[in-house]
């Protein structure tokens, strides 16, 4: 073999080279063929196909080899952690902690999985998810489909534990359907138990539209009672067990008016948590959307402009101090560069995902990294 040529180094330029004619087709040819497909069903192939990926390490380092940013590229700092990059996967896609092992080969700097709610439900009737190619949008009443917090902590107690992943892991927790409104702080500590040892960072999700009266809990007396009980079994944690504090961020709706967003804003920082994530889902019909006749959280570039805007709203509230995780119609490096000059310091795509393929982290990534 040629002096300097390893197999290693083959391994990653041949990788490079199968990957970059995929991303360079996946539009064309690839999407064309999955877009014939059941939205749902196609969602749960790539969940395999990453989980598959995910048990294949040494193709798992190659990739992340090709994926890697410039050397002496800064990792972004956050809530006490380290992230490779600015792009992170957001909730939704990976629900029962089965994928993500393999987010970092994809260029991921971080990953969130979830939602998951304290008891395993099977979430709203099918069909509860549609395309828009054309609006690159997704409109979605999925309902927190998920194994349950007890699952899903027995799945990541096989997994790469903290101190011992490639990168970041975030779990996004909500409130089983079942549970009332007013036990709701009880659900959430529930599933707080069973899986703040398997995180790097929690989120409190309250703002999806897809489980009748969540949002509710967006009203300021409901989250001072949530975040307030949340909280405090977090610092009993620590000094009682000795364990880690672990960050806790909250996700906001981007329906909510200003004095909503700054009531949240007031809690949060009576509490300390640690960030917020602007934004979810909206249940706005703008444009095209308005003859559109499906219930649920409406996603992608249709989202872009309002979580923008929300995103640098709370920013010059908070004066910079609260980080900010920015997601919402990000489908290219200037929609993402946007919320970052907005004020984000890091941000997550899913939707975006879909219509521009599995590595379109790793496109962000580097177009991105000078600003690290």
């Amino acid at each position: 073999m040629q002096e300097g040529l390893t197999w290693e180094a083959l391994a990653i330029w041949g990788v490079s080279f199968t990957l970059g004619a995929m991303g360079h087709f996946y539009e064309k040819l690839i999407r064309g063929a999955l877009f014939t497909q059941d939205s749902e069903v196609a969602h749960e192939r790539g969940v395999q196909a990453m989980a598959l990926l995910g048990s294949m390490t040494p193709v798992c380092r190659a990739l992340e080899a090709w994926s890697r940013l410039p050397a002496g590229t800064k990792p972004v700092e956050a809530f006490g952690l380290k992230f490779p990059n600015a792009i992170g996967l957001a909730a939704g896609f990976d629900k029962n902690a089965r994928a993500w092992p393999a987010a970092a080969a994809l260029g991921f700097g971080h990953v969130e999985i979830g939602t998951v709610t304290a008891l395993g439900q099977p979430g709203n009737p099918p069909p509860r998810m549609f395309r828009y190619p054309a609006q690159e949008a997704v409109i979605n009443r999925m309902g927190f489909n998920n194994e349950g917090a007890a699952a899903v902590a027995a799945r990541l107690a096989r997994q790469p534990a903290s101190g011992a992943r490639r990168i970041p892991l975030g779990i996004n927790l909500g409130k089983s359907k079942v549970t009332d409104i007013e036990k709701a702080a009880e659900d959430y500590l529930a599933s707080f138990a069973l899986l703040a040892d398997h995180a790097d960072y929690l989120v409190l999700n309250v703002s999806s539209p897809n489980t009748p009266g969540l949002r509710q809990l967006q009203d300021e007396s409901r989250l001072r009672e949530l975040l307030g009980a949340v909280s405090g079994a977090n610092r009993e944690r620590a000094a009682i067990a000795g364990k880690r504090r672990v960050p806790v961020l909250l996700k906001i709706a981007p329906d909510l008016t200003w004095p909503q967003i700054d009531a949240a804003l007031g809690v949060i920082a009576e509490f300390a948590l640690d960030g917020i994530i602007a934004t979810n889902t909206t249940l706005a019909r703008p444009g095209f959307f308005a003859k559109v006749n499906e219930t649920g959280g409406l996603s992608g570039a249709p989202l872009r402009k309002r979580a923008t805007e929300i995103i640098n709203y709370i920013a010059r509230t908070t004066a910079g101090r609260l980080p900010i995780i920015g997601v919402g119609g990000i489908t290219d490096a200037a929609s993402a560069g946007e919320k970052l000059d907005a004020g984000a310091t890091l941000v997550q795509v899913y939707s975006g995902m879909i219509y521009r393929g599995p590595f379109f982290a790793a496109d962000l990534a580097r177009a991105l990294s000078d600003r690290q």
